[in-house]
């Protein structure tokens, strides 16, 4: 099972991997990490069991770090509303680093976590997140909502990701639509999506009778297989 959370690239096009999954208002957390000289399987198991999670720190260029996570404080960390979108304050031997996770791997079952993947970011640094898009309020009795988009890519300060981005649908009637760029964006967050993209469309809530039809049947025909017979 992966939770997906990471980073993206900065406005210059310089391509850095992408922040996908739950974004929201940023947590900080120092949590200490020692370097890790068993790969593989078999070694990711060992890391395990030590009560620690194996993980990589990778970014801004620099050659991929093998390193590892206390289980319990990590779990801690990932507890709050940010979920695992957590800034982390990396206390390394040789210094400190902010992170974000990227890809965090978790078993099926237990849940317990078994790898994440971490990426660098720097204070002040622009990103480009995927934003949950959550619908809230009540829309016109007729009408059918169908969120098209629950995610919306946003470039942010890295240390500054926008929480969850909620579209109203209260009073919408059939035939409305949101746009990406309609959207209410928290500040200092700008949108990095085609500004046409639909988010929400309201359709027609459909008619009994036009489920009726569907199923090949009339009110008259149903009303007659319910008459029991003589």
């Amino acid at each position: 099972m992966k939770d997906r959370a990471a980073v993206a690239r900065p406005p210059s096009g310089e391509r850095i991997p992408r922040l996908e999954g739950l974004s929201v208002a940023m947590s900080e957390v120092r949590i200490a990490a020692e370097p890790r000289t068993e790969f593989g399987k078999g070694g990711a198991r060992r890391t395990r069991r030590a009560g620690k999670v194996p993980a990589v720190l990778y970014g801004h260029g620099k050659p991929p770090r093998h390193i590892a996570l206390p289980a319990h404080d990590l779990l801690h960390a990932f507890k709050t509303d940010a979920g695992t979108n957590v800034l982390l304050t990396l206390e390394l031997a040789d210094g400190t680093e902010l992170a974000l996770a990227k890809d965090v791997q978790r078993h099926p079952i237990r849940g317990s976590y078994e790898h994440i993947d971490l990426v660098l970011v720097s204070r002040g640094e622009k990103i480009v997140a995927d934003i949950p898009v959550q619908v809230i309020g009540e829309a016109h009795p007729d009408t059918l909502i169908d969120q098209q988009v629950t995610t919306i890519a946003v470039k942010a300060d890295a240390t500054l990701l926008p929480g969850p981005i909620e579209v109203d649908v209260t009073g919408l009637e059939p035939g409305t639509s949101v746009l990406a760029r309609q959207l209410a964006l928290a500040e200092g967050s700008e949108l990095d999506a085609d500004p046409d993209l639909v988010v929400v469309q309201c359709l027609a809530k459909r008619t009994t009778a036009q489920m009726d039809a569907d199923l090949g049947e009339t009110p008259a025909e149903e009303a007659g297989a319910a008459t029991p017979s003589a």
